[in-house]
């Protein structure tokens, strides 16, 4: 009781002050009354609607708007200002006006704190300050108003624990302090306020558990706690409120199961304990609680089966059971034919069989949702005993079959919800009857034929969806006669045809996608009438013809997507749209430049696969929000602008495939967001600028394909979260950086086909996430292969050829078992193939001499073949000797008998005479005769033999 003198000591100072102020008052010739007072306050005020006009010091107070006065018009009693839009600062000289029984400032947007002052009041019996923008603690000195009836301060933006003083108002009947927030535990002081029959704690931040002396406040008749971080059990005790209507427990973190003592709260209306962590099965006995209205028990981890029977919960108008883990199906005995249930949610449950026909009985019922469960089978054909129905959810299940004609004579049938089930069939034209159907949904089933023309007659269609069915044919003519219609989704369907000229009288459509179908034909003109359309999806069809001019007007476009399609033409139509967001015509034929004007708010520009020319335009760089900008494989030109480096946000930039040239330019660096840079394919040159190893959030980076040249940037390892670097085909030289090893998420490296030279780092090995392919291929790597790349355990392709790799093949590659596609070929290496890559081709490893093993000759076979080879040398040049002893011994016969015959002639010449000329020419003759059989003999033998010996001496090297 110590504490009860500090609030005592603050009325005593607070009396004091305004004695003094009386005094200065007087001093200063002025008369401190209540009307002067309230002058003030209203001279502090901002009243927009006039609402103080009549405060006057030339009426009398009591006739002032919002005031009230005593029998006698001697005191103020009342000031009830609700809802009169004032603002500015709390009313804190109110205070002086002692007299006040009633103060009502709620619904307004007063400002500033509650005053401590207001303590000093104390014939108030209500004090409304709710729905305003106050602020502060709530004072303590508000436990001076002992005659206080009813205190609703909620709906502000008060802070800090509720004052444990609050439990000296004795007389308190109504206390709501809602929607503040108030933090701390729920003070159990309150469970002294025995008179007290609302208490509203909801939407705050309050914590720990309801304390027990709350549950001794027995004419407690609403107990509103939801929306805060109370948790604990809910202790049995709560059977002791006997006069309680309403328990609001919701969106808490209670815990444990339901209390069997609830079925004694026999007054209990309105039970709500949704969104709490209770477990277990729903007490039966709640079930004798016969005067209950609306139960929402949803949003739990309850299991078992369905408890709760509207036979004997007579009153029962809403049940609220969804997500749970409820089993089972619908008891039989759950309804009744005078049953007052309108509301039946039972979605995302583990609720299963065919669908209850017990719901049938319920024919009050206005809203059934059974969406997420197990059901299955068809659907009855007696749906339309529930002809006052406005809401059918039945989507998420396994039902199947067609959906009956007879849903045509559910005449008050507003939401229909079938999707995501194993609906088949046609659409029954009798859907065309239910003129009040705003929504049908029927996407994510099988059903086929086409989409009924009668489905036009229902015009207060807003939204329509058939998404991933099998429709065919086109789409209604007289779809423009759905004036309401909102969104029009029929994506990945068969649908034929070209899109409706009517469609464009559809004027209050926001969402048209017919993506994924058949549809040809160009676009209307009429499309340029849907001005309150936000998104267009008409991509992968076969739609043609350039854009319509008409869709410059479309000022609330927000998305566009027609990609995949035969348009043409230039984009410009698209130029006049500000409101676009996202814009995709990839894969068409649209020819032409880039526009330079485009909306300041794309985020996404995909024009890839196109016949775009010219410049990329730099006004793209004034795209401060462009996120995504992809303009691959055109035929642009030029060099990039520096200017396109200022979209500072963007995480996807792809050029590729174009002629562009020029260098890389160092403000790549400003892009430090981007996650995938792909500027392959096209006429770059230069050096790879160390400003792009900055972008630390890479993912991709693919610049192959170009004449880029010098180094690999030694700081490549700072893009630690790359996963594919394709740097192939271009001029790149000096060694692989050891630094790579750091992009240690790498699951795809291409570096083939450059000038790199020296060893293969040995930290190769560190990059364990490869596994697409390791191609080094074409370049002048040198050295051996490093054993650590036995360690990409993952890596399906290792690509090494052509290179100048010497040394045997690691046997640490035994242990790349994912591997499939293996190339070192064109190499220096040597050795055995290790066995267990026998399986590959023989392409994988020809062209290094010194290999051997399977596929190549095994090591064995290629040792014999050496030893045969020595043998079959020694054989050809044995045969080479003989051969030329044999030509020599013919040739000396036929010169022998040549000099014989000769030798015969001479004889006969020199017997017969001649005159002395002869003789010398017979002696020349012989002369020359013997000089060549002496040079023959002797030079010509010779020569064979050294020709001979050069051809065995060559091939022992070749054997060598």
């Amino acid at each position: 009781m110590a504490n009860g003198y500090v609030p005592k000591l603050h009325l005593l100072l607070l009396l004091l002050f305004s004695i003094l102020g009386v005094y200065l008052d007087v001093a200063r010739g002025q008369v401190s009354t209540p009307s002067n007072w309230l002058l003030k306050m209203k001279s502090e005020q901002v009243d927009p609607v006039g609402i103080l006009d009549n405060w006057s010091p030339s009426t009398h107070v009591c006739t002032w708007h919002g005031i009230s006065c005593s029998h006698d018009m001697s005191h103020i009693v009342s000031l009830n200002l609700s809802g009169s839009e004032l603002s500015g600062s709390m009313w804190s000289e109110l205070w002086h006006i002692t007299s006040l029984e009633v103060l009502d400032l709620s619904s307004n947007s007063l400002s500033g704190s509650i005053p401590s002052e207001f303590g000093q009041l104390f014939n108030l019996r209500i004090l409304f300050l709710h729905s305003n923008n106050l602020s502060g603690k709530l004072p303590a000195e508000i436990g001076l108003l002992k005659n206080l009836q009813a205190l609703k301060i909620g709906n502000n933006m008060l802070s800090g624990d509720i004052t444990p003083f609050i439990g000296n108002l004795t007389n308190l009947s109504v206390l709501g302090l809602g929607y503040c927030e108030f933090n701390g535990s729920i003070p159990v002081e309150i469970g002294t306020l025995k008179h007290l029959i609302s208490l509203d704690l909801q939407q705050n931040k309050l914590s720990g558990s309801i304390p027990d002396s709350i549950f001794g406040i027995e004419e407690l008749e609403n107990l509103v706690v939801s929306n805060n971080m109370l948790d604990g059990n809910i202790p049995s005790s709560l059977a002791s409120l006997r006069s309680l209507k309403v328990l609001n427990l919701a969106n808490n973190s209670f815990s444990g199961s339901i209390p069997v003592a609830l079925s004694d709260l026999t007054n209990l209306m309105y039970l709500n304990l949704l969104g709490n962590r209770f477990n277990g099965e729903i007490p039966s006995e709640i079930n004798k609680l016969v005067l209950l209205e609306n139960v929402d028990l949803s949003r739990n981890n309850l299991s078992g089966a369905v408890s709760l029977l509207n036979s004997q919960l007579k009153n029962l108008k809403t049940l609220v059971l969804s997500d749970n883990a409820l089993t089972g199906n619908i008891p039989d005995s759950f309804c009744f034919e005078n049953s007052n249930l309108q509301q039946i949610f039972l979605a995302r449950n583990k609720l299963s069989g065919r669908f209850p026909m017990e719901l049938l009985n319920c024919s009050s019922l206005q809203q059934l949702d059974l969406s997420g469960n197990g059901f299955e089978g068809v659907l009855p054909l007696t749906l339309d005993d529930l002809n006052y129905l406005t809401d059918l959810l039945l989507n998420s299940n396994s039902f199947t079959g067609s959906i009956p004609p007879q849903i045509g004579n559910m005449s008050s049938l507003e939401e229909l919800y079938l999707f995501d089930n194993k609906l088949t069939g046609a659409i029954p034209k009798e859907i065309g009857k239910l003129q009040k159907l705003s929504i049908i949904f029927l996407y994510d089933n099988q059903m086929s034929g086409s989409i009924p023309n009668e489905l036009t007659n229902c015009t207060s269609l807003t939204e329509i969806d058939f998404y991933g069915n099998h429709f065919i044919g086109p789409i209604p003519k007289d779809i423009g006669s759905l004036k309401n219609l909102a969104v029009l989704h029929l994506r990945q369907n068969f649908l034929w045809g070209p899109i409706p000229e009517s469609l464009g009288y559809c004027k209050s459509l926001k969402l048209l996608a017919l993506a994924d179908n058949n549809l040809s034909g160009s676009l209307p003109s009429s499309l340029g009438q849907l001005s309150e359309l936000s998104t267009i999806t008409l991509y992968n069809n076969s739609l043609e013809g350039p854009l319509p001019l008409s869709f410059s007007i479309l000022k609330s476009l927000k998305i566009i997507n027609f990609s995949n399609n035969k348009f043409n033409g230039t984009i410009f139509p698209l130029t006049g749209l500000v409101s676009l967001t996202a814009l995709d015509l990839t894969n068409n034929s649209f020819s032409g430049p880039i526009p330079s004007r485009l909306s300041r708010n794309l985020r996404r520009l995909r024009l890839a696969h196109n016949e775009l020319t010219g410049d990329v335009p730099s006004e793209l760089g004034e795209l401060t929000e462009l996120n995504f900008l992809d303009l691959s494989h055109n035929n642009l030109t030029g060099v990039l602008s520096a200017q396109l480096f200022n979209c500072s946000k963007l995480e996807h930039f792809l050029v590729n495939d174009n002629k562009l040239t020029g260098t890389i330019t160092p403000l790549i660096g400003n892009l430090q967001e981007l996650g995938e840079l792909d500027l392959s394919s096209n006429n770059l040159y230069g050096e790879i600028p160390a400003e792009l190893v900055t972008c630390h959030r890479l993912l991709k980076l693919s610049l192959h394909n170009n004449n880029l040249s010098g180094k690999i940037p030694q700081d490549i390892g700072n893009l630690t979260f790359l996963y594919v670097l394709n740097l192939q085909r271009n001029n790149l030289s000096g060694p692989i950086p050891s630094t790579i090893q750091k992009c240690s998420k790498l699951y795809e490296l291409r570096l083939s086909e450059n000038l790199l030279t020296s060893d293969i780092p040995q930290e190769l090995g560190e990059l364990h996430e490869l596994q697409v392919i390791l191609d080094l291929s074409k370049n002048g790597l040198s050295g051996e292969i490093p054993s650590s790349i036995g360690d990409l355990m993952k890596l399906e392709r290792l690509d090494l050829s052509s290179n100048h790799l010497s040394g045997e093949i690691p046997s640490s590659l035994e242990k790349l078992t994912s591997m499939h596609i293996l190339n070192l070929s064109y190499n220096h290496l040597q050795g055995s193939i290790p066995q267990c890559f026998s399986g590959f081709p023989l392409s994988s490893f020809k062209d290094n001499d010194e290999l051997c093993g399977s596929p190549l000759l095994s090591c064995s076979s290629r040792q014999e073949t050496s030893r045969l080879s020595k043998a079959a040398v020694i054989g050809i040049i044995v045969a080479i000797v003989f051969t030329s002893m044999v030509i020599c011994l013919i040739m000396m016969y036929i010169m022998l008998r040549m000099w014989s015959n000769w030798r015969n002639v001479s004889v006969s010449i020199s017997d017969g005479g001649g005159n002395e000329h002869d003789r010398d020419e017979v002696r020349w003759v012989h002369g020359n005769d013997k000089k060549v059989g002496q040079y023959w003999k002797v030079d010509s033998v010779a020569l064979v033999r050294s020709k001979a010996s050069r051809c065995v001496f060559q091939l022992k090297e070749d054997s060598e």
